[in-house]
């Protein structure tokens, strides 16, 4: 029986003497439909589908049905190729990049893996497959990767939630940048512990973030705001490894979020009522929208 709190699996992870994704993988198992050979199986189709959501938008450029969004994930491997990033050996570029990708194809309606949510669905594949490729993983080590973030996220659901209509971006973005970089921490050779306070300082660094799509597409803002999770789940991981802990426990950063989340104004929880979604760009976004949809958009 697993009581699904940061604390108890830890507390699992040390009378087990085993790792976060060992764990996680005991609590797929215990819900007795699937086999490891199945939840191994489906992990790879999942890896699949990171790898070509996060690659077609840097390759191609993915427009959205709206037409509000596309290119950007190519504009950005352009930047990558020819410029100077200000970032150092272009690796947090590229995981932007990724990041970005998915995000449109998800909005042109293309096939993409919700992590834990569509509007988020770049973050943990740029943050995964960014790390693998610039350390040599292979493909077991992104399977424990993934089983890493989905413990994590499975928390959030049953502890708070992972819905912008419930809570905000920071259910979103935040949790997805949560699960991301604990994830990321298990890679780079972290503990159990280090996990836990990774996805606690993600959660910090957005607690608040509202959830207000133009026009309730999940386009705008969230494209940009998979970017910067990807960042912030990277950047925390970077923190980590280093040593910084976090000050308040992972398990009260879930309870934050749940209570900030019930807290907000129903204007700043995917409504499209409130935030940016009610400038006066958003005004003019609605009319390139109609001009689009008669093929005048130039």
């Amino acid at each position: 029986m697993f009581i699904l709190t940061g604390e108890e699996i830890l507390k699992k992870c040390y009378e087990l003497n085993k790792e976060l994704w060992e764990v996680a993988l005991m609590y797929e198992l215990s819900l007795g439909n699937k086999t490891k050979e199945m939840i191994y199986k489906d992990l790879d189709y999942v890896i699949d589908v990171m790898e070509s959501s996060s690659k077609r938008g840097r390759e191609e450029i993915v427009v959205s049905l709206s037409g509000l969004i596309g290119g950007d994930s190519k504009k950005i491997q352009e930047y990558l190729e020819s410029n100077s990033p200000l970032v150092t050996d272009y690796f947090l570029v590229k995981a932007m990049g990724r990041a970005v990708s998915c995000s449109e194809v998800n909005a042109a309606m293309g096939k993409i893996v919700a992590m834990p949510t569509a509007g988020a669905c770049g973050i943990i594949p740029a943050a995964i497959l960014s790390v693998s490729e610039k350390f040599n993983f292979d493909r077991e080590k992104i399977r424990r990767a993934l089983l890493v973030a989905s413990i994590i996220g499975m928390i959030f659901i049953e502890n708070a939630t992972i819905s912008g209509a419930e809570g905000g971006c920071q259910a979103e973005c935040g949790t997805a940048s949560a699960m991301a970089s604990a994830a990321v921490v298990y890679m780079m050779g972290g503990d159990c512990e280090a996990s836990f306070h990774a996805a606690a300082i993600c959660i910090k660094n957005v607690l608040g973030l509202i959830c207000d799509p133009v026009l309730g597409l999940v386009e705008i803002p969230c494209a940009k705001r998979n970017a910067s999770g990807v960042v912030n789940a990277l950047s925390v991981s970077d923190l980590v490894l280093a040593g910084v802990r976090s000050k308040i426990d992972f398990d009260d950063c879930v309870k934050a979020l749940d209570e900030v989340g019930r807290d907000m104004a129903k204007e700043y929880r995917e409504t499209a009522l409130g935030g940016l979604a009610k400038t006066k760009s958003a005004k003019r976004l609605k009319q390139r929208i109609k001009n689009f949809n008669m093929g005048t958009l130039e």
